[in-house]
């Protein structure tokens, strides 16, 4: 009787699954920000929420080309993918009403969307860059000091997807650099970040001239090797308004290559079985819980269960490693032995 029980629980949590997985981090935005106004209804102010929240969405996931085709996208089509929305609101130092809106959008609907009109979204979020800004101007070079890039960078541009990471002042970046001035752009970037091998890197070669500015990227990208030429031009701005347009361009640049590097086809699905060892009732729940923080998980089929173990099927969008590295990141091991795959909850 305990046994029949203890199926009976499995088979609910993992029915309620795709519900719980619907709720994914990467779909959801947060903290749309508008001034309650008297003439202006409350389903009037949802849906400006709703407008403006899938514009921060879609330029989160989407590469810049594909932004444009979601320019004729009708707003009852928007509304349709919002799985629900949170407001809740609070008054200013200027004693005006200010609503803040948590919008949280259908995974699914999204799915189908980006199947129909043939679009690749980014899982990118939250990643590290080690990028070192090295100015170059009336023929010098400026790595630390008197660089207004190296200190202003992150107070110019910040977003979600990426977090730039300046390395502090060392001596032998200086001599490295300056030992290659001439043949820059050919320095081997593990010469520079030498403690961050590992990671996402990008130099950048600011060339600031009379009436524009050339600027050279050279980054390496989940290990890929990824080159850009950039040339803003000055026009009538000031130079604090140059150099901040200087920063935001690169900065969007460097995004839209990191995009590209981490992006899902909803069309090519993969599968993965494993096998999850129940060891109590909660080892279940648990999984359940953490799998649904993964976005690019996107659906599980239970194969074969009994009370020692449970046969799963993952259905998941994008590389294998990176499946991995995220499970990795929720507290699950899996491991391949004897050619079978297995689950571990830490």
């Amino acid at each position: 009787m305990k046994c029949y029980k203890f199926i009976l629980v499995i088979l609910v949590i993992f029915f309620q699954t795709k519900t719980l997985l619907s709720n994914q981090n990467i779909f959801n935005v947060n903290n749309i920000e508008l001034i309650k106004k008297t003439n202006i209804s409350n389903d009037e102010s949802a849906n400006m929420a709703i407008k403006k929240g899938f514009k921060e969405l879609i330029k989160k996931i989407l590469l810049d080309n594909d932004i444009k085709k979601m320019d004729q996208l009708s707003f009852n089509k928007i509304r349709e993918l919002v799985l629900y929305y949170q407001v809740s609101s609070s008054i200013d130092e200027k004693k005006k009403e200010k609503l803040l809106y948590n919008i949280y959008f259908d995974k699914e609907k999204l799915h189908k969307l980006f199947y129909d009109k043939n679009i690749f979204y980014s899982e990118a979020l939250n990643k590290e860059l080690y990028v070192l800004p090295v100015l170059k101007k009336n023929k010098q070079l400026f790595i630390y000091n008197n660089n207004y890039f190296y200190e202003n960078w992150n107070k110019v541009y910040k977003n979600e997807i990426v977090e730039f990471i300046l390395p502090i002042e060392n001596i032998e970046i200086i001599q490295n650099i300056n030992f290659n001035k001439n043949n820059l752009l050919n320095l081997d970037l593990r010469n520079i970040f030498q403690e961050y091998t590992e990671k996402d890197l990008a130099l950048i070669l600011i060339d600031i001239q009379e009436k524009n500015c050339k600027i050279y990227l050279k980054t390496s990208i989940q290990g890929n090797k990824i080159d850009k030429n950039i040339l803003l031009k000055k026009l009538d701005l000031s130079n604090q308004e140059f150099y901040e347009n200087i920063i935001s361009q690169t900065s969007n640049e460097i995004v839209n290559i990191i995009k590209s590097q981490n992006l899902i086809d909803i069309r090519t699905p993969s599968f993965l079985n494993t096998k999850l060892l129940v060891n109590n009732k909660n080892n279940l729940a648990e999984l359940s819980k953490r799998l649904k923080k993964i976005d690019s998980i996107d659906d599980i089929f239970i194969q074969e269960f009994n009370k020692d173990f449970i046969l799963i099927k993952i259905k998941y969008l994008g590389k294998l490693d990176k499946i991995i590295r995220k499970l990795e990141q929720n507290e699950i091991i899996l491991e391949l032995k004897n050619d079978e795959w297995s689950l571990k909850i830490i």
